[in-house]
């Protein structure tokens, strides 16, 4: 019998969009090591995460049916991480995400922090890390005689570890590195990414503290120091021209405002937070965990686009005591990579619940995103969450015992917790508490795309609808419309021809000012933090620009990221001009004129003792050029078969045309088992990854390539103009939103 089709006659996949049952399929549904399914159905998945949760109970069948009742159409929505691995016997851990531990400033330390960062990647964990805690650059290594290598050095290494890891065969690696504001490589720091192809695999935030925000107020000096010594200064408003300057031309490095972070932490008197997760919701100590799940707001509404449109309160403390319930389960049927991590999750028990689908609510209720109505009503919905998963943690503490490092007092006087209602603060300490932090704002991409395409986290609609261009087993593609929950619901009930109200405004519609008071309005309601993309027009002012952080600053966010779309931002290039790709049609064999214009480049690579010489010829087409072969010389001939393979292999790619700019980043992930090397202050895997970054240069020096261009905003339409290629499905639909990538047509996703 069809596995695909008999069970789905029942199921919710038969009702929700393709690509929400492709998402299903490619990354939440259980298989066998043939790729058999067992997970029939949606709702298998659902009861395996069910069933899995609840063993960490006494009884575990009654609440196997409560927890199976808040999935049931997507109300509650466990991170990936549950939904993929919990269930399965699988080596994984549920957890997202870890910060890990401080880095000591020694070598061995150093690596011995390399290892346990890929044993964590490897079961699937993103990673976090500041790397303040190293000396910069040129300073004094005592008993050696050598000059230190810098923060720098020692975050190319871990990229490179995350692309091994990937190379291996696990998921895209995400890791986050930030870096104080007073450090002395700090500007180093700033300006990493500027150097194209660097540090990839890594977000990069910079930990701004109140004294050096206040020191821009009045343009003082600004010290940079390690370990006591001041190593130079400059004024601190030039060091915020260079950070919003970056992030302006680049989208990075974003901004964590820790002191802020440190101070409104519940835990603060037993932890002190140098670094985030990779997407910034969740600021964690040495070794801390994230555990996310979201309440579905979009699923919640009541009557919707009516004048009765609403959430019921009573439905979200209802939903929200099961959710923290699961959650805190997870913990205790959670494997980990580290038991440093185990320890710390057990002792302080943190999870993150948050939201997702409130642009889509917001439009259900008929508010439009942004505007002083919705923040309101967006933080009433907060509120609600936040008090019953308090509630709900409280009466855990009662059946189950506090988290272990609870401290009545010292946590009463947390400023989230002196926030809560009175009655609540009275069962807090009378009973305890089970959980140390709560809630938390996520990205959710790809979980958004799974339940039925509603708006991720608490961003607005992205696009109300667009053309997703599906691969047909037989090489074909086919075209469909992917169109978004609540604009779906909107049109079912009132026609395709009904006009579409003004409230369903998109990303593209609103000003950074709306964006904030959007983030800010939430974040008073969230123990910690949340993850979210502040959009700005490419044609903004670099001076209006830097407000948006100035008013994040003064609405109380505890970060601020943002995105102008820009000739820099993002690691995929595409082409560019009339024919672009397309010049010669993919599989279509361009002929060789008799003379070709070209460039040879010398490539040293320390194993060998002659030099390697790269020859790289052009065909003009159209005016433009276009790489047609590739020659590699050497007198060195311990490599010459795999040399000639490689170099045949890579001209018959350029020779049929298309989209070849894929081939210098493919060489580039090439690592050699033995090492790589340093050359040019940079660390380069493999010999074959040289080869690549030389393509690579000579693509971008012909003009072949250049950074991909990001769509024109398109406020009407409801198909607008997608971003630029997926690297898994190869469309056009890599969108931004909350610090992540995501592609609309497959859903491949990517912190970043």
């Amino acid at each position: 019998m069809d596995t695909e089709s008999a069970p789905l006659a029942d199921s919710i996949g038969a009702r929700i969009a393709p690509i929400s049952r492709q998402i299903w399929e490619a990354k939440y549904r259980l298989k066998a090591d043939d790729a058999t399914p067992i997970d029939r159905t949606i709702e298998d998945t659902w009861r395996r995460v069910a069933r899995a949760l609840a063993a960490a109970e006494t009884e575990p069948v009654p609440w196997e049916a409560r927890f199976y009742q808040a999935l049931q159409d997507f109300r509650f929505l466990p991170a990936g991480r549950i939904l993929a691995g919990a269930g399965t016997e699988r080596r994984v851990t549920l957890f997202n995400c870890f910060v890990m531990g401080t880095i000591p400033d020694d070598l061995g330390g150093i690596f011995a922090h390399l290892r346990e960062a890929a044993l964590t990647m490897q079961q699937g964990g993103g990673i976090g890390y500041d790397f303040s805690s190293l000396r910069p650059k040129g300073a004094a290594v005592k008993g050696v005689g050598a000059d230190a290598s810098g923060p720098l050095s020692f975050m190319d290494v871990w990229d490179a570890m995350c692309r091994t890891i990937m190379s291996a065969g696990a998921r895209r690696g995400a890791m986050m590195a930030t870096m104080r504001c007073d450090h002395p490589d700090i500007e180093a720091f700033i300006a990493a990414k500027r150097e194209p192809g660097r540090l990839r695999n890594f977000n990069l935030s910079v930990l701004v503290t109140d004294a050096f925000m206040a020191a821009i107020e009045t343009n003082a000096e600004w010290p940079l120091l390690f370990d006591g010594t001041v190593y130079r200064a400059l004024p601190a408003r030039a060091l915020w021209d260079s950070i919003t300057r970056a992030t302006y031309d680049y989208a990075e490095p974003g901004v964590l405002f820790i002191d802020r972070i440190n101070a409104r932490n519940n835990l603060a008197y037993c932890e002190v937070i140098h670094a985030t997760n990779p997407c910034g919701e969740q600021p964690l100590p040495p070794y801390g965990a994230c555990l996310l799940g979201s309440l579905n707001l979009a699923r919640l509404v009541q009557n919707p686009f009516t004048a009765e449109a609403r959430i019921d309160p009573d439905e979200i403390a209802r939903l929200a005591a099961i959710a923290v319930r699961m959650m805190d389960n997870a913990i205790d049927v959670s494997r980990f990579p580290l038991d440093a991590q185990r320890r710390e999750a057990v002792a302080k028990r943190r999870i993150g619940l948050g939201m997702t689908g409130l642009g889509d609510a917001l439009a259900m209720c008929g508010l439009r995103y942004g505007s002083a109505e919705a923040a309101e009503r967006a933080a009433l919905w907060a509120r609600a969450i936040e008090s019953a998963a308090y509630r709900a943690s409280t009466g855990l503490a009662r059946d189950k015992g506090a988290f272990p490092l609870f401290d009545r007092d010292r946590y009463l006087g947390a400023e989230t917790v002196r926030g809560l209602e009175a009655d609540l603060r009275a069962m807090i300490r009378r009973d305890g508490i089970r959980n140390g932090l709560l809630t938390s704002v996520a990205p959710t991409g790809t979980i958004s795309l799974f339940a039925d395409n509603i708006s991720s986290g608490i961003e607005p609609i992205f696009a109300l609808s667009y053309t997703r261009k599906v691969l047909e087993p037989d090489g074909s593609r086919r075209e469909e419309e992917v169109s978004d929950y609540a604009f779906r619901l909107f049109r079912t009930r009132f026609g395709a021809d009904a006009p579409v109200p003004a409230h369903f405004v998109t990303a593209q519609d609103l000003t950074p000012a709306e964006h904030v008071r959007m983030q800010a309005a939430v974040q008073r309601h969230v123990d910690s933090a949340i993850s979210k993309t502040v959009n700005v027009p490419e044609n903004i002012s670099f001076e209006a620009f830097q407000e948006v952080y100035q008013d994040a600053w003064h609405s109380g966010c505890k970060g601020c990221t943002t995105y102008r779309p820009n000739a820099i931002t993002g690691a995929v290039l595409e082409l560019t001009g009339a024919k672009s790709a397309a010049a010669a049609a993919p599989g279509e064999l361009m002929v060789r004129s008799e003379k070709l214009t070209g460039a040879t480049y010398k490539l040293r690579w320390p194993e060998s003792e002659h030099a390697f010489y790269v020859t790289i010829n052009d065909l003009e087409q159209d005016g433009r050029r276009r790489p047609f072969e590739v020659f590699v010389n050497s007198k060195n001939l311990e490599h010459y078969a795999w040399v000639v393979a490689l170099t045949r292999m890579i001209s018959a790619v350029f020779r049929r045309g298309g989209e070849v700019a894929f081939v210098a980043e493919e060489l580039q992930q090439v690592f050699d088992p033995r090492g790589g090397h340093w050359q040019g202050g940079r660390y380069v895997p493999s010999l074959v990854a040289a080869i690549g970054e030389v393509i690579e240069r000579h693509m971008l020096e012909i003009g072949f390539l250049s950074p991909r261009q990001p769509p024109a905003p398109n406020h009407a339409a409801t198909r607008p103009e997608l971003g630029p290629l997926c690297p898994r499905c190869s469309q056009p639909g890599l969108v931004r939103e909350a610090g992540c990538l995501t592609c609309v047509h497959c859903g491949w996703s990517q912190c970043s």
